[in-house]
């Protein structure tokens, strides 16, 4: 039987069974050290500490992803800031340490602009391997348009407009 997502899926799969053995070895590993009522109460501060974290964060992104739209703005960076915030609050509804750490990565205001670049970049190579292009691959930004014929000259010659093409 041949597996129809290829690696993606069982790196996927992996994780789904590693990530939780890892979190109960790192809880029981804490726990022997500083005993296990300190760590289930670093575990629920964490949790609660998360959780008014993602709202706050979270009205935040959807401020902005809002405002995009207002403003007719692509919104790119607002979309995974909101995508970000999401993962980074399931994360932390989880209970365990590293889920944590990668949740509050996702999370803070700090850290989520380094977490969307780096998601960019998996993205992107994944992207580039599929045969997608992609304008880190070298390509460049394409401007579509066509060219029409002055239907009347100017007693100059044809009307030759210059200027230049901005992002903004």
């Amino acid at each position: 039987m041949r597996l129809r997502g290829g690696l993606p899926l069982v790196v996927f799969l992996v994780l789904l069974v590693a990530v939780p053995i890892f979190e109960v070895w790192l809880l029981l590993q804490v726990a022997d050290r500083i005993g296990a009522l300190l760590t289930l109460g670093i575990l629920v501060v964490e949790a609660v500490l998360g959780g008014w974290l993602m709202r706050r964060e979270g009205g935040r992104a959807w401020t902005a992803l809002t405002d995009a739209f207002a403003t007719g703005k692509v919104p790119s960076g607002e979309l995974a800031d909101a995508a970000l915030v999401l993962v980074g609050g399931l994360l932390l509804m989880l209970p365990g340490f590293a889920t944590d750490i990668v949740g509050f990565l996702f999370l803070l205001p700090m850290t989520r602009p380094a977490a969307r670049k780096l998601v960019a970049f998996f993205i992107a190579r994944r992207l580039n391997r599929l045969g997608v292009p992609t304008p880190a691959a070298g390509r460049g930004d394409v401007i579509e348009g066509e060219t029409v014929p002055d239907p009347a000259p100017g007693p100059q010659g044809p009307t030759v407009i210059r200027g230049e093409v901005s992002d903004r």
